[in-house]
């Protein structure tokens, strides 16, 4: 769920160059992976009192923190090493984007909004492409960012609703508390949010009818989320968390046929 959006800012700035779609590729990868060595380093302490993570591999002490940080600095050398291949205005927006994934997992010992900081670390990559691509931020940069940040805060409560309890336990916070018996609103609102600034999107951008089929499907995903987490049932509130890398994939499916 952080390459998708990351895929629509570089079939939206134009046919990417394959220089710049193995960079960005293989760069989510590599930053996907280091958030969630750093996430896990943070959360060891934690973790193993949670049933869904208590047998990571951190947690349940098959491995040592120095091990994760020796994992993660080579992960991000491997980052920087690609991010040098790109503009220089990538690189300051690089930083921006390092200092969210150092800064994120930490965040739910003193907010009760550590997924809109998780929004932000995982939409930097919209305006890296548009920057490495174009080297300008137009409106279709920002309504892309701020929907995407909408969507992950949507997606990530689902997913913190499946540790509510656990984490409720341990004194860990998250929106899915916050927001408690309104929780599936609020979700719904943000959906719907996402839908608005993407239908904005397609407007400004001049998309075809292929991109408002696709936001129709995923009118329907989100409907169908809903009914997953009605009862707010810890396996089916993950699985509408997992159902969100279809939204991922039917956006990018509906900004890919624009070209045909």
């Amino acid at each position: 769920m952080l390459l998708w959006p990351t895929f629509w800012a570089l079939w939206l700035t134009g046919s990417p160059s394959w220089h710049h779609f193995i960079v960005f590729t293989f760069g989510v990868i590599s930053m996907r992976a280091a958030g969630c060595v750093i996430n896990d380093f943070a959360d060891r302490e934690f973790d193993g009192h949670v049933e869904r993570t208590k047998h990571r591999p951190l947690a349940s002490g098959r491995l040592k923190a120095k091990n994760a940080l020796m994992t993660f600095a080579v992960l991000i050398v491997i980052s920087v090493l690609l991010l040098l291949t790109l503009p220089p205005l990538s690189w300051l927006i690089a930083c921006f984007a390092l200092l969210t994934t150092l800064i994120y997992p930490f965040m739910k010992r003193y907010t009760n909004l550590p997924q809109v900081v998780l929004g932000v670390a995982f939409s930097w990559g919209i305006p890296m492409v548009y920057a490495a691509s174009i080297g300008s931020f137009p409106i279709s940069c920002w309504l892309l960012f701020i929907a995407n940040i909408c969507w992950t805060i949507a997606y990530d409560t689902q997913y913190a609703m499946v540790d509510r309890n656990d984490d409720l336990k341990i004194g860990i916070k998250s929106t899915a508390i916050l927001f408690g018996q309104h929780d599936k609103f609020i979700i719904g609102l943000l959906q719907f949010t996402t839908l608005i600034l993407f239908a904005v999107l397609a407007v400004t951008s001049q998309l075809s009818i292929m991109f408002y089929i696709a936001l129709s499907v995923v009118a329907g995903l989100f409907i169908y989320q809903q009914r997953l987490i009605k009862e707010r049932e810890r396996e089916r509130c993950f699985k509408a968390f997992l159902n969100n890398n279809y939204v991922g994939l039917t956006i990018f499916v509906g900004i890919l046929l624009n070209y045909f």
